[in-house]
């Protein structure tokens, strides 16, 4: 890859024509137009996320003559650059110029850009920039920008991905899934964790249509018009999980939902009758894990381990042991009832306290209490044997 050194671009020429629009991904230009500040390889702007911290941290480093750090283009053709590395801090600037926040001065009032002095308006425009501009095949360029790591913010699973695989189907995918304006964030922020802004969204929607293998469908669909498959998957996710659980829970946000799609959307469930089963489990004290609730009801209602039920204390494990070992001894029976009643030659053993495991008499998924009177010792075998029957 070839790079050489501008050291004569200013403020000002970066920022000629420049336009935000907040569709991500739309309208950031440069350079008289130039200049494409966000190819569609780029993350979505980030800087005004945490508050606007960072992208006002550009801007008084520039008022206080600090450099921000090296930039890179990369020549596209004769007449036509794009941003390698710098979409942040170029996006800053174009943001603050045209108005779209302010920073505080020294008496910690708010000053937009055309609200600035004069002298210091002049010295934000003719600040200069170091800027390599590169040139080099798709294949270098997109290694190198692989590498980059810009302000702490290093690039993500998903950003990496599209910087690979960009073409008109990852363009098509940050439209729906990484635009923060769009309408459905808000419903689809139930059931996934992260940001648009992030790609944490269209991540998740190519994890579900791919079974988990996103590299391999990016590649396979990089150069698709549509997103035809892809919406109509994560669509049949989302209007499945909302159909089951009509009670929408924050502990439903983040869950493997593609996963459990796949495992159970071929099965009937009355919503209603659900939504009771929902409420009684969050009622229920004994129940830790209130995340494991919705496959818990999915699979029917069987596999108590997702929901890490509360065992018995260690005080009533061994008061129920002393108790239980000394009728047995009495008998010269196992003091595991379930030995006792054996013809093997445990049927007299009288175990440890470390051999055995506390158990419900009643089992708690059938209304079992984690009491004292519903607790038995059993040895370690006949207990993982006995299950939830």
């Amino acid at each position: 890859m070839k790079t050489i050194l501008k050291t004569n671009i200013t403020v000002r020429e970066i920022c000629d024509g420049f336009v935000y629009n907040e569709l991500e991904g739309k309208g950031l230009f440069g350079l008289s137009g130039k200049l494409t500040i966000q190819p569609e390889y780029q993350r979505n702007y980030i800087y005004a996320s945490d508050g606007g911290k960072k992208e006002i941290a550009v801007i008084g480093s520039i008022l206080k003559g600090y450099p921000i750090g090296l930039i890179y283009f990369n020549k596209v053709s004769e007449n036509n650059l794009e941003v390698l590395d710098g979409q942040q801090r170029i996006t800053s600037l174009g943001r603050f110029i045209t108005d779209k926040f302010a920073i505080k001065d020294a008496n910690n009032m708010e000053q937009y850009f055309n609200g600035m002095a004069k002298d210091k308006q002049a010295k934000i425009l003719e600040t200069k920039l170091l800027i390599y501009e590169c040139e080099g095949t798709e294949s270098e360029i997109k290694e190198w920008f692989k590498t980059i790591n810009i302000a702490g913010v290093p690039l993500n699973n998903q950003e990496l991905l599209n910087a690979v695989y960009s073409g008109p189907f990852v363009t098509l995918g940050k439209e729906e899934f990484s635009n923060s304006q769009n309408a459905n964030i808000q419903k689809w922020s139930a059931y996934i964790s992260g940001s648009a802004n992030r790609q944490d969204f269209l991540e998740r929607a190519l994890d579900w249509v791919s079974k988990g293998n996103i590299g391999d469908y990016m590649s396979h669909h990089r150069f698709d018009k549509n997103i035809t498959e892809l919406k109509k998957y994560f669509n049949s996710v989302i209007d499945w999980v909302s159909a089951i659980f009509i009670d929408v829970e924050s502990e439903m946000r983040g869950l493997e939902w593609g996963r459990l799609y796949e495992q159970y959307h071929k099965k009937a469930y009355d919503p209603v009758k659900v939504s009771a089963e929902v409420q009684k489990l969050y009622a229920d004290p004994y129940v830790k894990n209130r995340r494991g609730i919705f496959e818990y009801i999915l699979g029917g209602s069987v596999d108590t381990k997702l929901l890490d039920v509360r065992v018995f204390d260690e005080a009533t494990k061994k008061a129920v042991y002393t108790t239980q070992t000394a009728a047995a001894g009495k008998k010269e029976k196992s003091n595991c009832p379930h030995c006792a009643i054996g013809h093997d030659a445990n049927k007299s053993k009288i175990w440890s306290f470390g051999e055995m495991d506390a158990d419900h008499v009643a089992a708690w998924s059938k209304g079992g209490a984690t009491t004292a009177k519903n607790c038995q010792m059993l040895c370690k075998t006949h207990n993982r044997a006995k299950g939830n029957r």
